[in-house]
């Protein structure tokens, strides 16, 4: 794998007609770091991570992948993989033909990696993505965002429907591959207490704009009060009270 791309957001604004879904956003993801981007229902978090991977032009503002556009640089594309709760598999085909989808877009894919995986979570190949319980779906996501190995994997609330045995299993086996495959990932989640020991930088998002960003560990000091360090959820309670909405 080449070494890890950074991301670098500058005054992005982006809109749904009457909707500004990000406002004037400009901030920077480090190369080769597991960050945490949340933020309340309709924050921006998945728009922000569709223009990260070119799924949706600029509209204002700049997004650059290891210091290219990544929306006239093509080639990058292969390069960022983002993967949400749905989407990303043929629903009517049976999940091999997927993988080898995946194995002729992504150049570092790991087709030995992800049949492992699939077996290891109990995904029958044999099984269209629509004949997968709502969880099985959940990891066959994850097992495509792992194994594409991709220098900027991109992970939208990808654990939804998984049961907690099978998301302590992904957080382990994430945290696993990040180790032995360095690159630099992106983790959207609800979850905050289950996945707040993975990130080692923190973004906040409060109505499109950012609220917070940096080491996770400052950030969380920076909204402590007393001697208690305060959680994600907390900074993420903390920064959508105090600001008055728009």
């Amino acid at each position: 794998m080449s070494d890890p791309l950074g991301v670098e957001v500058d005054a992005v604004t982006h809109r749904f007609r009457s909707t500004e879904a990000l406002s004037d956003v400009s901030v920077r993801f480090r190369p080769g770091t597991i960050t945490g981007l949340v933020g309340r229902n309709g924050a921006g978090k998945t728009t922000l991570l569709s223009l990260i991977a070119a799924l949706r032009p600029v509209q204002t503002g700049t997004v650059r992948v290891g210091g290219r556009d990544v929306w006239e640089e093509p080639s990058l594309t292969s390069r960022v993989c983002l993967v949400r709760d749905k989407g990303g598999v043929l629903e009517d085909v049976r999940i091999r033909h997927t993988l080898r989808i995946h194995r002729a877009l992504r150049p570092h894919w790991d087709e030995d990696y992800a049949l492992a995986l699939l077996d290891r979570f109990e995904v029958p190949l044999r099984k269209n993505p629509e004949q997968l319980s709502r969880g099985q779906r959940s990891v066959l996501g994850a097992t495509l965002a792992l194994a594409s190995r991709a220098e900027v994997t991109l992970l939208d609330e990808v654990y939804l429907g998984m049961d907690a045995v099978a998301r302590r299993m992904f957080y382990d086996e994430l945290m696993a591959d990040y180790v032995a495959h360095p690159r630099t990932i992106i983790l959207s989640s609800h979850l905050l207490e289950e996945v707040e020991d993975l990130m080692e930088d923190v973004v906040v998002l409060d109505r499109g704009r950012v609220a917070a960003a940096g080491d996770a560990d400052t950030v969380r000091q920076q909204h402590s009060t007393g001697d208690t360090l305060a959680s994600l959820t907390d900074v993420l309670v903390r920064v959508s009270t105090e600001r008055a909405p728009r």
